[in-house]
């Protein structure tokens, strides 16, 4: 069992179809390496673009369950699971936080796993033996207020807490099935969001819908901004570095460290 590490950085992972856990791929085997090969963290926070709601919601049951939230997909999909214990405290001290910077947090309890979650933490820690509190994306709000919230929750970093957010660096499901190659307009953004996350460049980030034909790769914003909260949550001065880059049409399964 690997030490616990004082300071993990924060992630941003783009985490797919929930198949993607199924066959064997570039992205599978990085969310392998990523979690056999990093330091094991104390507890997990991840935010994911499949938990929506108007205000930060912290998720503080022991023992959540899981949530099949999508359709037509491979039997046995519905037939995993993961119990990772929840985190209780650590949800409740990272809504103290959040309430301390004016960001009107709220806790929840008995909501299970959605596969924005479950479905890269299964690869990445099979054991699924690490507390794990899940956090709310909210729509409605901006990439700022999304930087804001990780920014809030950087300290947690210091305990060895691994923040992450699961979203997708690019989402158009329109273009994807409709069966496109992967499209200018998506490689275009998605190398503008890589240029601007090494460079340190928040600003630029949390003003995510500036970029070049931001919203044609986000027709919705709920799985980008996980990535500005992943960006604050990695402190003052925070640059990012490139972890893994795919392309599935015009889906980008980039993921990044923050620190």
């Amino acid at each position: 069992m690997n030490a616990i590490q004082s300071r993990p950085p924060s992630l941003f992972i783009s985490h797919g179809a929930p198949n993607l856990i199924l066959y064997e791929s570039d992205t599978r085997t990085f969310w392998r390496d990523l979690g056999a090969k990093s330091p094991r963290p104390s507890a997990i926070l991840i935010m994911s673009a499949h938990f929506e709601t108007a205000q930060p919601v912290f998720e503080r049951g022991a023992r959540p369950g899981m949530i099949y939230d999508f359709g037509g997909f491979e039997r046995e999909l519905y037939e995993m699971s993961f119990p990772a214990p929840g985190a209780p405290a650590l949800a409740v001290k990272a809504a103290g936080l959040a309430r301390a910077a004016g960001l009107g947090p709220a806790l929840s309890d008995g909501r299970g796993y959605d596969h924005g979650a479950w479905a890269p933490l299964k690869v990445m820690y099979p054991e699924a033996d690490i507390p794990v509190a899940t956090l709310s994306v909210q729509p409605r709000q901006s990439g700022a207020h999304h930087f804001a919230l990780g920014r809030a929750l950087a300290p947690l970093r210091d305990e060895g807490v691994l923040i992450i957010g699961s979203g997708s660096a690019t989402h158009n499901l329109r273009a994807f099935f409709g069966g496109e190659d992967t499209p200018p307009w998506a490689m275009t953004f998605n190398e503008w969001l890589a240029e601007r996350i090494e460079a340190g460049d928040a600003e630029a980030i949390a003003a995510w819908e500036q970029g070049p034909d931001a919203l044609r790769n986000h027709p919705t914003p709920e799985h980008i901004l996980p990535l500005p909260f992943a960006f604050g949550a990695g402190g003052p001065d925070a640059r990012g570095k490139r972890l893994h880059h795919a392309l599935v049409g015009p889906i980008s399964l980039d993921a990044y460290a923050f620190e």
